[in-house]
């Protein structure tokens, strides 16, 4: 082989290199920790909002990768015990946190569940992941004095660390019997597409810009 023809392979291979790590370089990883929401309870995984998110990304030539580290009937205090090991081993760029539904329903101090997501959204950044806390709302049967100091919660993390906040996904969800199961707490396949929408739009810029 010819020096001209050496000199050409490793031009070549200088760019595949490149253009390789380029392609790294553009992917993006997302672990959601979260509940049955999440998790997709009822809802087989190819039609869960978060499979249906990242093919929406991919269409548009995004790289998302999605670990969904969610677990039916996970609370606050579970999501702290596993963050630091899903940290660990996955190694995310972003994380976004969905949980305190479960410690509401069964009436957990407010204090307790305030702690608890402060603390994941601190392990989350001394790993140099950028934490996304989702807004969390509960049905009016659980008193308004409790439900606001409650919902106030996420907000309040939110200006205390450096979390992005993002809307409940079932906002637009939740009172309508088509979109809900039987339970009237999980979401039906019917409001996949919708819950995919809506956290994408409010993600997309946190993620991609």
């Amino acid at each position: 082989m010819s020096f001209p023809e050496i000199s050409r392979y490793k031009k070549l291979f200088i760019f595949v290199l490149i253009f390789s790590n380029s392609i790294i370089a553009d992917d993006k990883k997302l672990l959601i920790l979260g509940d049955s929401i999440s998790a997709g309870f009822g809802i087989k995984e190819s039609q869960n909002w978060t499979t249906l998110m990242k093919s929406s990304f991919s269409k548009e030539g995004k790289n998302l990768k999605i670990i969904n580290s969610s677990i039916s009937g996970d609370t606050t205090s579970g999501g702290l015990s596993r963050i630091s090991s899903d940290l660990n081993m996955h190694e995310p760029d972003f994380v976004l946190v969905e949980l305190g539904g479960n410690d509401a329903l069964r009436g957990y101090p407010i204090s307790r569940i305030k702690q608890n997501l402060l603390k994941i959204v601190s392990i989350i950044s001394s790993k140099q992941s950028i934490p996304i806390i989702m807004q969390i709302k509960i049905p009016p049967n659980y008193g308004k004095k409790y439900i606001d100091a409650f919902e106030n919660i996420y907000s309040e993390v939110a200006s205390e660390t450096n979390a992005k906040l993002i809307s409940f996904m079932l906002e637009n969800v939740a009172l309508s019997d088509d979109l809900m199961q039987p339970d009237g707490i999980h979401p039906n396949i019917n409001a996949q597409p919708l819950i995919s929408k809506q956290v994408k739009e409010e993600i997309q810029d946190i993620i991609f810009n």
